[in-house]
């Protein structure tokens, strides 16, 4: 396994290990119990997103769409297409 990406914090890396996941991807989030000890040890780096060797190009690419994803323009919803929303990210 690898270490792929370091997450910004606890909901950002259970996001993208879920995302990982639903593209077929096992990724396992290192460091998420140890959160609750932040004022012993350094504040960063304790998070870690690890998938197997195999799926390293494909996670860092999914990971980098991710990063890469702006939101859609501030519009009303439209009547006909509930779904659509303002501040929803297009990908």
């Amino acid at each position: 396994m690898q270490r792929i990406h370091e997450p910004a914090g606890l909901g950002e890396g259970e996001l993208l290990v879920a995302m990982l996941g639903s593209e077929g991807i096992s990724a396992h989030l290192l460091g998420q119990h140890l959160l609750g000890a932040l004022g012993e040890l350094p504040a960063s780096g304790l998070l870690a997103i690890l998938v197997a060797d195999e799926d390293v190009p494909r996670a860092r690419a999914l990971i980098a769409a991710y990063n890469a994803a702006e939101p859609l323009p501030a519009e009303p919803p439209v009547a006909d297409d509930p779904g659509r929303q303002p501040g929803v990210l297009l990908c």
